[in-house]
């Protein structure tokens, strides 16, 4: 099969696959695919907790945590534990991690890396689903699920003033904009959201290179972000909340809080697969019923 990295033999019915972004981790629950391993949320952490909307899948297939940090994988543990594949790449961080490590994680076992280019999660469980582990039906039946939701939703809520903008706020305060054409964006215009052309209109750069958000200053987020509604969510974490920035005047002088429209989401809607997807619909549909 062809990736970004060339073409790659998937073994066909792999038993042991090590997944390099958590972010990636619960396609291979939804498919049945054994995850043997998966690294935290956030590098430097040396483990983490799976998501409970992964159930007891990485219960029952004995998912375990991989030492991760900033300065990249740790080969040595992803050796140990005998991967017959290894799935890498996707959004963020780790997609930069593993194209560095390429080689090096080929040499342990057929490594597949997921092209961060993917602007929503369909794009990511059809390649997964289809591509690398041959289960067309399952991919129709996440989108034809989806598709239902999002009818439903869609006809059943008020959006607020528009237009709106995404922005992801780290431990330490950093504002990140989220990038229009990207997962969040693209599944809130599906529900009648118009995103704000801000990355555009202000010629703003990823925070990294093929990142889907761009750091702002202080200075920048009061001057640039003048949407009608603002979402904010933490970063790898519930690391912030509309209730803590509004006691700051460089947010609670933006015009969405001011005209209160200015709305929670939780972290891992930034970079959500399809089981989040769907939970994000129905924090939507509870938000803004009519």
């Amino acid at each position: 099969m062809s990736t970004p990295k060339g073409e790659v033999v998937v073994p066909a019915d792999p038993q042991r696959v090590v997944v390099l972004n958590y972010a990636l981790a619960g396609y291979l629950y939804q498919l049945d695919v054994p995850v043997a391993a998966t690294i935290p949320e956030d590098a430097g952490q040396a483990s983490g907790e799976f998501s409970e909307m992964w159930g007891e899948a990485p219960a029952e297939d004995g998912t375990r945590f991989l030492p991760w940090s900033a300065d990249g994988f740790d080969l040595e543990a992803i050796l140990e534990t005998d991967p017959d594949l290894i799935v890498a790449g996707g959004w963020g961080f780790p997609n930069f991690q593993a194209d560095e490590a390429y080689e090096d994680l080929s040499a342990i076992a057929p490594t597949v890396l997921v092209d961060k280019a993917f602007s929503d999660w369909r794009d990511q469980a059809e390649f997964l689903a289809v591509d690398v582990f041959g289960q067309p039906e399952a991919y129709d039946d996440m989108v034809g699920t989806y598709e239902a939701r999002v009818g439903e939703v869609a006809g059943s809520i008020e959006v607020p003033e528009q237009p709106t903008s995404y922005i992801s706020v780290t431990a330490d305060g950093t504002p990140y904009l989220l990038f229009e054409d990207t997962g969040l964006p693209l599944t809130f215009a599906e529900l009648g959201f118009e995103t704000d052309d801000l990355v555009a209109r202000n010629d703003l750069q990823p925070y990294q290179p093929g990142g889907d958000m761009a750091e702002l200053s202080t200075e920048q987020l009061g001057r640039i972000v003048d949407s009608d509604s603002v979402f904010v969510m933490g970063f790898n974490g519930e690391t912030t909340s509309v209730s803590q920035l509004e006691q700051e005047p460089a947010w609670r002088n933006l015009p969405a809080f001011v005209e209160g429209n200015a709305f929670d989401l939780p972290y891992w809607a930034v970079r959500h697969d399809y089981d989040e997807a769907l939970a994000l619909l129905d924090l939507v549909e509870e938000e803004f019923a009519r």
